[in-house]
């Protein structure tokens, strides 16, 4: 049993020695849970950044960017160092200007509008438009 002892001895210090090797540069991990929300904002920051850059690639942008002094670069640079609720909030305000936008919404909502009053028309006699109303 000595002997046993007597050979482990020394097996077990360089053993310990290579356990206290391998784990003293490294420090224990800290997992923690993700918030959705967390997650989901990082992507819409990402997202937003990319519509507005898609929206100053266009040349009439950059035309009235360089009218106003303003370098596209420079535009760019400063798009890239929004924070995430900057470039969604921006992002957001563009989407609510009524640039143009609409067009084929109102246009399809006044062609409903006039077919219906033209439907109730004729199923109320005063005009023959509809050849599938029956009077």
């Amino acid at each position: 049993m000595k002997t046993i002892r007597q050979t482990l001895k020394p097996v077990s210090f360089v053993v310990a020695l290579f356990m206290l090797l391998i784990s003293g540069p490294f420090q224990s991990a800290l997992a923690a849970m993700i918030e959705t929300e967390t997650v989901l904002e990082a992507s819409q920051g990402q997202e937003a950044r990319s519509r507005i850059k898609q929206l100053l690639v266009r040349e009439d942008v950059r035309q009235a960017l360089i009218k106003q002094g303003i370098d596209p670069r420079e535009a760019d640079a400063r798009i890239n160092g929004l924070s995430d609720a900057e470039a969604v909030a921006i992002a957001d305000k563009l989407d609510q200007i009524p640039a143009g936008s609409g067009a084929l919404e109102l246009v399809l909502i006044v062609a409903l509008i006039v077919f219906l009053t033209l439907l109730a028309t004729d199923i109320m006699g005063y005009t023959d438009i509809f050849p599938f109303v029956k009077k």
